[in-house]
């Protein structure tokens, strides 16, 4: 007849069967995290690669086969992150107007005398004279991203929403003034990087451009 274990020996026993079980739990959540990492790298890598060759040659040599080839990654991969090359610049996109969201945020806030408006302007029209391939990305190819929808990426909400603070209080409906102000915009950058329009004159240009969007904030009414 076999003797049951001592009340001491079966809690070891469970003391070391759970400490098995979190060290098991602890190995497969390291190496879960770590394939995250590796997965965000290889993303950014992807990301990377595709803005410096658009940047240097053209969005037209971005291909998934080039960029196989520039980072070493087999073309399974590439897709396996994005799906196709649509995707990787759509991803592009995405960063892009995260960055011009910081970009407006930092000039909005930085202004202690002048206007803001002005500020913002300055910042969007340098944002898009510097980086031509990515803001040809965000605004002129052909992108899956909605706008103005409840699927519109955070990072687009970002970007638009700096603009439109800039009007908020100043009128019953600040979205439009922020849209006319952000076409405005779009339409100098889009003539200045097409060669249209002559940027030595673009200073001239965002000072005619207060003229219409300055508007004096509404005086409270008298008591």
């Amino acid at each position: 007849m076999r003797c049951k274990p001592s009340g001491s020996r079966l809690a070891k026993y469970l003391a070391a069967l759970y400490y098995l079980h979190m060290e098991e739990t602890q190995a497969r959540n390291r190496i879960a995290e770590r394939k995250l990492r590796d997965k965000k790298a290889r993303r950014a890598n992807i990301i990377l690669a595709a803005r410096r060759i658009a940047e240097l040659e053209g969005w037209s040599n971005v291909t998934v086969r080039r960029l196989s080839d520039e980072i070493s990654y087999s073309q399974p991969v590439l897709y396996a992150h994005f799906g196709s090359r649509e995707g990787v610049v759509a991803a592009v996109a995405i960063e892009g107007f995260q960055e011009l969201g910081l970009a407006l945020e930092n000039a909005r806030k930085r202004v202690k005398r002048g206007s803001p408006v002005e500020a913002v302007a300055n910042a969007y029209l340098e944002f898009a004279a510097s980086l031509p391939a990515l803001y040809e990305a965000m605004f002129s190819l052909s992108l899956s991203i909605p706008f103005d929808d409840a699927a519109t990426p955070s990072e687009l909400r970002f970007a638009f929403s700096q603009i439109l603070e800039l009007f908020q209080g100043q009128s019953s409906n600040p979205e439009v003034l922020a849209e006319l102000f952000w076409a405005s915009l779009h339409g100098i950058a889009e003539l200045t990087r097409t060669k249209r329009f002559p940027r030595a004159r673009q200073k001239e240009r965002v000072r005619a451009l207060m003229g219409s969007f300055s508007i004096p904030r509404e005086k409270p009414a008298p008591v």
